[in-house]
């Protein structure tokens, strides 16, 4: 198999599960691209579609009506959508990893049977609220609030930069139920579109990414009941820090995916576009940028499929899957300047698809822990 394709498939399942992938980006997706990303169009109805084929819960037992499958196939399943589309690679991992596996993780059985069916099968689609307008990466300091009463809690806050927030029929929400900075002061809630007192707020103009849903999420005396409570109360912090742990590991297939996409293109019209009566992959300046893009991939995927079969194992994963995210979020990002670069003139416009892996790839060193936190994670686990 050529260089910028998947090879690491492993076996005949994977390899189906890989060109199922596919088939349904380029039938689905490919056509609507550029018309979704001017647009900034979430598509709703297309992931009712991928529900269908099990991709939006990949990880998720069959007895909850999930496809019951691994690390590995969830990788291979978010590359092969983000080689076409960054922005449906990102909401299927956001769905995937964050909302969907948060429950599965760490919900009762009764919470498991009552909302990871819908989930699974692409009936509803979930979101995830960490962030708050002045709280990102300083997660300890949120002032998004949930005070008993009774057997409800009341919520009171604001969270910022959700994926689906405008659009998710559920949401998990982590919550302060403690004192500031108190890691074991923080608990996560499960709570429905329509409980009075949730609603969506702006929703972002953003440079990429633009057909993946990002919204700001307000609940105004929102009162829940300690049914929803997502495990005990003040364990939110650490079922938070573990979740992410595995989403690092999705934005890290979703930045292989986009530089995939990115090389693939840059591979091909490389062979087409002829100067000085010969094609510019003949020229050195354009076979040794063609060289390293294939190397940083594939290094960038050995890192992945490490973590992913350590998740697999349930060993703890958090240096391998910070590892994954920086690096291959990182190499997103050269690849795609690269392949714009490739393009020439060409890559600039929005005629050719490098523009957008360029600008899809940049969300990818941010989202869930920027590189800087990423290397915070690193450097404290090896000094350790």
């Amino acid at each position: 198999m050529p260089l910028g394709k998947n090879r690491y498939t492993m076996d005949e399942q994977m390899d189906m599960i890989r060109q199922s992938a596919a088939d349904f980006a380029e039938k689905y997706i490919r056509p609507h691209v550029m018309d979704w990303d001017e647009r900034q169009y979430f598509p709703v109805d297309l992931f009712r579609k991928m529900g269908e084929l099990g991709f939006m819960g990949v990880l998720v037992p069959e007895a909850y009506g999930g496809a019951g499958l691994g690390y590995q196939e969830y990788v291979t399943i978010i590359d092969e959508i983000a080689q076409v589309c960054g922005s449906i690679g990102l909401s299927v991992a956001a769905h995937n990893s964050l909302c969907t596996n948060h429950i599965l993780e760490f919900g009762s059985e009764e919470q498991k049977q009552k909302y990871l069916p819908k989930l699974a099968t692409g009936q509803w689609i979930g979101a995830w609220g960490l962030t708050e307008p002045n709280t990102g990466s300083d997660a300890g300091r949120m002032q998004c609030v949930a005070e008993k009463d009774g057997d409800y809690y009341v919520i009171n806050g604001t969270k910022t930069f959700i994926t689906h927030g405008k659009s998710g029929d559920v949401i998990v929400v982590m919550t302060r139920t403690g004192e500031l900075l108190d890691s074991h002061g923080m608990t996560a809630f499960i709570v429905e579109r329509g409980t009075p007192g949730f609603s969506a707020g702006k929703k972002e103009n953003k440079l990429g990414m633009r057909a993946s849903e990002t919204a700001e999420v307000i609940f105004d005396n929102c009162r829940v009941h300690k049914s929803q409570r997502l495990g005990k109360e003040g364990d939110g912090f650490i079922q938070a820090l573990k979740i992410l742990d595995g989403g690092r590991i999705s934005i890290a297939a979703l930045s292989l995916g986009i530089a995939r996409g990115a090389f693939q293109a840059a591979l091909a019209y490389s062979k087409e576009r002829h100067q000085f009566g010969k094609p510019i992959s003949s020229f050195q300046a354009i076979s040794f940028k063609l060289a390293d893009m294939a190397t940083k991939i594939d290094a960038a995927e050995l890192l992945i499929r490490r973590a992913a079969d350590l998740k697999n194992a349930h060993r703890r994963v958090t240096t391998e899957s910070a590892m994954a995210k920086m690096y291959a979020s990182e190499i997103a990002v050269e690849v795609a300047n690269d392949a714009v670069q490739i393009f020439g003139g060409y890559g600039y416009t929005k005629d050719f698809p490098v523009e957008k892996y360029y600008r899809d790839a940049k969300l990818c060193t941010i989202g869930e822990g920027t590189t800087e936190i990423q290397k915070l994670v690193i450097a404290r686990q090896i000094l350790k």
